[in-house]
């Protein structure tokens, strides 16, 4: 059985380094309301969140992250600048099988700043490789802002523009979206048929000949999903070379320098990305200066794609790359648009990161390699 206290003793040195840097130790409830925050966490994090009922709160989930909580309690009480660290369980279900843990530790650091984001970021990955250094761990950096921002630049109607923002996390999704979006791909089996239909018979008479309404959608409802089919249905696909841009920087995996260099290129085609690469510049500056050296962290475009959805800026990792039977040590990233709900509008430039410190212990260790 793994030794709890040496984990905890290693979780506890790991916090050390972000005591240090200034963070204050917070705690989260072990309890929280899944109806306010479960809708902010992943589609991944979503299905394997632990719920129950209570009678007074109604349905509430055991803690499967530290984030959310620290920032819901940040913007309703907290200052700024402020940084924050946590130590303690959090809960998530596992596929059948897969020997993985349903609670394990996570220690994490949040800072809260808007002075300077760019110097921000490069504070908090500074101090994960800080805490992780020796051990081995492979680092990797990408940047969910510059993937929103190239969406935002395309010459499409808002609705498939939302469609794409939403599945950012979901890179199967979002890819058959995009083929579809530019005619690469043709819609889903029968939806052709269906809108054949309405344009010749009208939305009503097409719904009536379907017979009763089955399930929780009424006729209303349903009516307005076909015309906003019909709509997209009648809308020119996205031009062939902003859909070639975006596949490029879907796709670009470079160091970081080099990637930057490629961002600023592409702006000739989709200039909307000049205030997301600008950042991205900004980023690696601050990163040299706190005495990292931008050209050995590998950019990858579609890194955090399938973690937290609430991340909306950079993002970051460290990785056992000897060690595939294991996840990401440590992962982190900028989340300023949760601020923005938690704080009913009130928005604070925010980043933070986790640690595993369980794998920490394994990797030092050597328990479980082959």
């Amino acid at each position: 059985m793994r030794d709890k206290a040496a984990i905890r003793g290693e979780a506890e040195a790991l916090a050390a380094v972000f005591a240090t840097a200034g963070a204050v130790p917070v705690e989260a409830p072990l309890m929280l309301s899944a109806d306010t925050l479960l809708d902010l966490y992943g589609e991944d994090i979503r299905a394997r969140a632990y719920t129950t009922d209570d009678p007074d709160r109604g349905e509430m989930m055991l803690r499967p992250d530290f984030t959310v909580p620290v920032v819901q309690s940040h913007m309703e009480n907290g200052a700024e600048p402020a940084r924050y660290t946590y130590l303690g369980e959090v809960f998530r279900k596992q596929p059948a099988g897969s020997g993985r843990p349903t609670e394990y530790l996570q220690l994490g650091y949040e800072l809260f700043d808007g002075t300077d984001p760019a110097r921000a970021d490069a504070e908090v990955f500074a101090l994960f490789a800080k805490a992780l250094n020796g051990l081995g761990l492979r680092a990797v950096s990408g940047d969910i802002g510059i993937l929103l921002a190239a969406i935002e630049t395309l010459s499409t109607t808002e609705p498939r523009k939302a469609a794409l923002r939403r599945h950012v996390w979901r890179p199967r999704r979002f890819r058959a979206l995009l083929d579809r979006y530019t005619g690469r791909a043709d819609p889903p089996a029968g939806r052709a048929a269906l809108l054949d239909a309405v344009r010749k018979q009208g939305v009503e008479a097409v719904i009536a000949e379907a017979g009763p309404a089955v399930g929780l959608r009424g006729s209303p409802e349903i009516a307005e999903r076909v015309e906003r089919l019909l709509a997209d249905a009648d809308t020119p696909p996205i031009g062939a070379a902003e859909a070639e841009v975006l596949t490029e920087i879907l796709s670009l995996r470079a160091p970081l320098p080099q990637a930057c260099d490629r961002l600023w290129d592409m702006t000739v085609d989709l200039p909307g990305l000049t205030a997301a690469v600008e950042r991205l510049s900004a980023r690696i500056d601050a990163l040299a200066a706190a005495g990292q050296e931008p050209n050995d962290l590998p950019y990858e475009a579609s890194f955090g794609r399938t973690t937290m959805e609430y991340y909306d800026g950079f993002v970051f990792g460290f990785l056992a790359d000897g060690r595939p039977d294991l996840p990401p040590v440590a992962t982190g990233g900028r989340y300023d648009a949760l601020t923005a709900i938690l704080g009913e509008g009130r928005a604070i430039p925010a980043v933070g990161g986790v640690i595993r410190p369980e794998l920490v212990y394994r990797l030092k260790t050597g328990e479980g390699a082959a």
